[in-house]
């Protein structure tokens, strides 16, 4: 038990230095070009901090557990809206750009239309399904990268504050980012261990520590981009990990080994997925987005609803 302590707590140091590094390289590479924080955490931070749901849900699909492949996306997308996005909003809730919300926005629901309809139409993620979805991931990027060049962010003015050199920048993005996926790795794996030597069931371990576990990048980019005052950054990581967790993610594990829609549980006699899970996460997203792009505001509010929302979705799930 000794090791697995220890190396938990290694990965939870890892992954708070990572989180301070990688997010200071992704604010050093967004005000040396004048890009959008937000557009900046939509792209780039959202790759890094997905890293960890990539790796986790292609070695399942790979491995014949595609019910974990498919588990993690959706259920990351549940964490990091109502729990992590949730938790910075109540915190410090403000004003954010809707015209550099609105493009990740419809591409994340645009994806989760997509999603639903396969596991609704036809039960199962077919090969051609997940380059579709893996498509939809470079049109995602090429449109981003469009809008970056677009707009410019013009509240940076040259000479506020001392850029950062690039090679810097870049570097700290790149150690950070391994030590998010290496921190996230040793956590889940020896949270894991942990659990099982105090006798908790698989299946909770399972809910709890692998979809909370790969979103642990989230959480530590989200707070310290809190902290160092840049939310916009930690709004648009959330948003974009989204994206990514639909496109990329699934995309990945589906291309490789395509498998059906999982049915562990039932509701009223239907697959508790398609009555609980799948529409909480479209939920969850309406309840983040929809006031952010009609205002160009978030409350605390939401983030009290949006905690309210996860602490009783993690309920359900205990009692089925």
């Amino acid at each position: 038990m000794l090791v697995p302590v220890l190396l938990f707590c290694v990965g939870l140091i890892c992954l708070i230095k990572g989180g301070d590094w990688f997010v200071d390289g992704a604010t050093g590479i967004a005000r040396r070009f004048r890009l959008p924080e937000l557009l900046i955490g939509a792209t780039v931070v959202s790759i890094g901090t997905t890293l960890p749901e990539v790796m986790v849900s292609m070695t399942s699909a790979l491995s014949g557990h595609g019910e974990i492949a498919y588990g993690n996306a959706i259920g990351s997308v549940i964490c990091n809206t109502a729990l992590i996005a949730a938790l910075t909003i109540a915190i410090r809730p403000g004003k954010v750009n809707p015209k550099a919300l609105r493009q990740p926005v419809f591409f994340f629901f645009f994806a989760a239309v997509l999603y639903a309809i396969l596991a609704y139409a036809t039960g199962s993620f077919s090969r051609p399904a997940g380059v579709a979805l893996l498509m939809l991931f470079v049109a995602y990027m090429l449109s981003t990268v469009r809008q970056m060049k677009h707009n410019p962010d013009e509240t940076a003015e040259d000479g506020q504050e001392e850029d950062m050199p690039l090679g810097k920048s870049i570097l700290l993005l790149v150690i950070g980012a391994a030590l998010i996926a290496v921190g996230a790795r040793l956590l889940v794996d020896n949270g894991t261990l942990i659990a099982q030597a105090l006798g908790v069931p698989e299946s909770v371990i399972a809910l709890t520590f692998v979809a909370l576990g790969t979103s642990l990048p989230e959480l530590v980019t989200a707070v310290t981009a809190l902290l160092k005052g840049h939310s916009a950054l930690s709004l648009g990581n959330i948003i974009g990990a989204n994206v990514f967790n639909l496109v990329l993610v699934s995309g990945v594990s589906v291309t490789l080994a395509p498998f059906d829609i999982p049915q562990s549980s039932v509701i009223a006699g239907h697959n508790a997925s398609l009555v609980l899970d799948i529409p909480v996460m479209f939920l969850v997203m309406l309840l983040l987005t929809v006031p952010a792009l009609v205002k160009g505001k978030l409350y605390r509010a939401q983030g009290v609803a949006l905690l309210a929302i996860y602490a009783a979705f993690c309920a359900a799930q205990f009692m089925l």
